[in-house]
């Protein structure tokens, strides 16, 4: 049976009460939920970390950002050392984290660089669909920047590889979105698709990946399309999230694609509005540990 790491994210937000309901209902594997165990009562497994300052629900407090942080600390070393097959992740709060000193863009980037994986890819998965991001949490004015013909050759083959051997998909075909609408229009509209997207997908195509675009976004996620293919891959996070959540609100799961395990999350944030009352849905939360479960077992 696998063992899962459960970090129990922002104490001020959902995320304890979302780690309670999740241990009660969850099967299949041996749970472990880090964190304080004062705000985890009712987890049969509880690895204890504690709390830098007492938790009030919906009420945030930069003096336990570290607290936070070393739960990702713990469940990424027991990930590297073969305790856990897996770990996933309730939402934290980037906004405090920053308020304390810390620099933190978000759970992804900060996992890679913890494992010191070279490239990871952002993988949104629900509703029957499979969203990948060539670039995570940047603001939009510098998203044109940071895609390059480097980096989304990297991309893709991350999202191929982690396709083959999580997913178990032996020959992943993935639609890939322009940046610009109407893909540009021949450069009218932006450069971007000719400098760097279009080369780009030839490169991948080059290397064995069956990679297709690039596509304007706005004709890429229809229906027809999207049957016949494995993962579709969005420039930017606003352009391939919204769809996925759409279809899937309340049940996705984030996957972080590239790091040496299996990382999946869920699709929300802390809600500190509904923290403490009863009202947070444990959906995606055990969607995430049913997906790493899975997951785990393939690799």
């Amino acid at each position: 049976m696998a063992t899962i790491a459960l970090t129990s994210g922002e104490p001020a937000g959902i995320g304890p009460e979302l780690c309670v309901a999740a241990a009660r209902a969850f099967r299949g594997a041996r749970l472990v939920v880090i964190g304080d165990r004062s705000i985890l009562q009712g987890c049969p497994n509880v690895e204890h970390l504690p709390l830098a300052a007492p938790r009030r629900s919906g009420r945030l407090d930069a003096r336990n950002s570290r607290y936070v942080l070393a739960l990702l600390d713990r469940a990424v070393a027991g990930c590297l050392r073969g305790e856990y097959d897996a770990m996933v992740t309730a939402p934290v709060h980037k906004g405090v984290i920053n308020d304390a000193g810390i620099a933190f863009t978000g759970h992804t980037e900060y996992l890679a660089a913890k494992a010191r994986a070279p490239h990871v890819v952002m993988l949104l998965v629900g509703g029957g669909l499979r969203v990948a991001l060539a670039t995570t949490h940047l603001p939009l004015a510098e998203v044109p920047r940071a895609i390059t013909r480097a980096g989304l050759v990297a991309t893709l083959r991350v999202v191929h590889a982690g396709l083959r051997k999580r997913f178990g998909i032996r020959r992943p075909r993935i639609l890939v979105a322009g940046l610009n609408p109407h893909s540009g229009e021949s450069g009218h509209l932006g450069t971007e698709e000719q400098r760097s997207i279009a080369p780009a997908i030839a490169a991948a195509r080059r290397l064995g990946i069956a990679a297709e675009g690039p596509i304007p976004a706005d004709t890429l996620f229809v229906p027809a399309r999207l049957r016949r293919a494995d993962c579709a891959l969005a420039m930017y996070h606003d352009q391939g999230l919204p769809v996925l959540k759409y279809a899937s609100f309340g049940r996705g799961v984030n996957v972080t694609l590239g790091l040496p395990f299996v990382r999946t999350s869920v699709d929300h944030g802390t809600a500190l509005d509904i923290a403490g009352k009863g009202r947070a849905d444990a959906g995606s939360l055990l969607e995430a540990l049913r997906l790493a479960r899975k997951l785990a077992s393939a690799s």
